[in-house]
């Protein structure tokens, strides 16, 4: 067991890998193509790495020139903004609910936000749908 871990240990080296690096100072919420991006190989753990599916996405944080990308850096881009009001579905069986609400936070398709029911004001959470929808579970 010994030799098979010293043996483990000289050979694990670092791996690199393709990496996304920012070329330009990018603010939070906005809309990115490859083009924004360069590729180059480092190691950096919980990095993203490069895709043709980058086109579209939108920031989550602010990247700056020269910095890498992290793998929750980038997501879908929102459909629900903060202070919206949107439409809250609850469907179990044959029965479905819909009231109007005012979202809390902002969120692309799959994300969970929270929202304010208009007429209780209780807070919920839901999970926004392709429609801009929020579906309460």
């Amino acid at each position: 067991m010994r030799c098979f871990l010293i043996l483990f240990m000289l050979l694990s080296g670092q791996a690199c890998a393709d990496v996304l690096i920012a070329l330009r100072n990018i603010r939070a919420q906005e809309i990115v193509t490859m083009s924004d991006f360069r590729v180059e190989q480092i190691d950096i753990p919980g990095a993203a790495v490069p895709s043709d599916d980058i086109n579209g996405l939108e920031t989550r944080v602010a990247l700056y020139a020269g910095r890498p990308v992290l793998k929750g850096d980038l997501g879908p881009p929102a459909l629900v903004d903060r202070n919206d009001i949107v439409t809250l579905v609850y469907a179990r069986g044959g029965l479905q609910i819909s009231a109007e609400g005012r979202a809390l936070s902002r969120g692309g398709v799959g994300d969970t936000v929270r929202v304010m029911n208009l007429s209780s004001r209780t807070t919920i959470t839901g999970r926004v749908t392709e429609t801009g929808i929020i579906e309460v579970r």
